[in-house]
């Protein structure tokens, strides 16, 4: 039985509970729903895996409060540590070697990082993520609170659609405010390289690293995010589509596609106004909207690759690779 509660402080002592009984939580973050589990429980992280039927390699977010707590999990670089002065809280999750703890037990467990020998944090700055991990004192391994390769959840309705019956606590903090997932940047290597793009631009991390960033060493799932088909909805995605088909329905950006002739199929505009941040937050909803009126096909409109419009790119070509 899944409780569904307000996020307030009585729901985030409930929450505390949970985790530490080695329970399921979920709560929003400013990108997403998160899924949460003692960081450190194999048995509770174990819970993650089988409630979203992920793969065991695909490593899992672990979400702290702060600086000083990442550094306790990962050798942080001067680098890394100069983007987490910059950007924590925020959507920016940080892929560095974990820290050599000489027999201590590591606050994120072997089956959270797949077994790597490198580990994934984030400190969110939604005030339920940040209050739920105060109050915790751990970190926090949270996936997006959706089956595996669904598309991510921004509400507790989405979650609960996802997942009931299957976590013990939803934290309904409302829908989240940026919708789209964190920028992940590996230190694993000497030059830092963007494993996936996300909320946070590519061009404002390399204004703060004052250099460009790599691309991966090679294929491994090192971080979330990175397999091939990803974020997927059951409809069949053609992107950058000039105009609809016969058998499709469209989603928008910026009035493209109405202008087609074809504004009674349009299932929803991202942006009207070619907003990208708007877009960005109304992705995932409009995914989930999709899979629930049934349809099959989806001609979605060109979206432009600056800044942020990297990363919804990235998600539309992972949602069409299934």
């Amino acid at each position: 039985m899944t409780e569904i509660l307000p996020a307030d402080g009585r729901a985030i002592v409930r929450a505390v509970e949970i985790l530490a009984a080695g329970g399921l939580v979920a709560f929003p973050t400013e990108t997403v729903y998160g899924l949460g589990a003692d960081a450190g429980n194999p048995l509770a992280v174990a819970r993650i895996y089988a409630a979203k039927g992920r793969p065991g390699f695909n490593p899992l977010i672990a979400h702290v409060a702060d600086l000083a707590a990442a550094q306790r999990e990962a050798e942080l670089s001067p680098m890394a540590q100069r983007l987490a002065a910059r950007f924590w809280p925020g959507p920016l999750t940080l892929v560095a070697p974990v820290v050599a703890t000489f027999g201590a037990k590591s606050g994120v467990c072997d089956l959270a990082r797949a077994g790597l020998a490198s580990v994934a944090l984030r400190a969110p700055a939604h005030p339920v993520a940040q209050a739920l991990l105060v109050a915790f004192g751990r970190p926090i391994a949270a996936p997006s609170a959706n089956r595996s390769g669904h598309v991510s959840p921004v509400t507790a309705e989405h979650v609960a659609a996802d997942l009931s019956g299957k976590v013990d606590l939803i934290l309904d903090g409302g829908r989240t405010p940026a919708g789209l997932e964190s920028t992940i940047v590996s230190f694993i290597s000497p030059a830092p390289a963007l494993l996936r793009p996300g909320m946070l631009p590519r061009e404002e991390i390399e204004a703060a690293l004052r250099d460009k960033l790599a691309a991966p060493d090679d294929d491994a799932v090192v971080a979330p995010g990175m397999t091939t088909a990803h974020y997927a909805p059951a409809a069949r995605l053609r992107l950058a589509a000039q105009g609809l088909e016969k058998d499709e329905y469209g989603l928008d950006f910026g009035g493209q596609l109405a202008a087609y002739g074809s504004v009674n199929r349009i299932v929803a505009d991202l942006s009207p106004e070619g907003d990208m941040i708007e877009a960005a937050a109304n992705l995932f909803a409009a995914l989930r909207d999709i899979d629930a009126r049934g349809l099959a096909n989806i001609a979605v409109a060109p979206i432009p690759t600056e800044g942020i419009g990297e990363a919804i790119n990235d998600r539309l070509r992972r949602a069409a690779a299934r």
